[in-house]
């Protein structure tokens, strides 16, 4: 998965109101457009926007159900994510610790024992 494919998930996701979206799309097994504006304060034509973000980025597939189209989450990409994150989660905190780490060498006054400290 490239950076820049990375760089729209973690947009897609970054959304209080998508994230609400694929709760309830997981919740429910899925869902239209219609029925995720009735819990939603946004208007119908707002959700198949953020439908829209979300299937581009690959967390939702779209089928047709009559007059209507149908989402549901793409479970694999959302655990793509979720791993990502936890990556992510994990390298902050390797890097906190090492802060503290150094923080707590100079707060002893041991000196000449700080490290450097990683900003990737």
């Amino acid at each position: 998965m490239s950076t820049a494919i990375d760089d729209d998930l973690w947009s897609a996701v970054g959304d209080p109101t998508r994230r609400r979206m694929l709760d309830w799309l997981l919740a429910d097994g899925g869902g239209t457009a219609t029925t995720l504006s009735e819990r939603l304060p946004v208007t119908r034509q707002a959700v198949a926007k953020h439908l829209g973000v979300l299937d581009r980025v690959g967390l939702v597939h779209v089928k047709p159900a009559g007059r209507a189209r149908r989402y549901e989450v793409d479970e694999a990409q959302l655990a793509r994510a979720v791993a990502q994150l936890s990556s992510v989660g994990a390298a902050w905190d390797a890097r906190l610790r090492r802060i503290k780490r150094i923080a707590e060498r100079i707060q002893s006054g041991k000196p000449g024992d700080t490290e450097e400290v990683e900003t990737t």
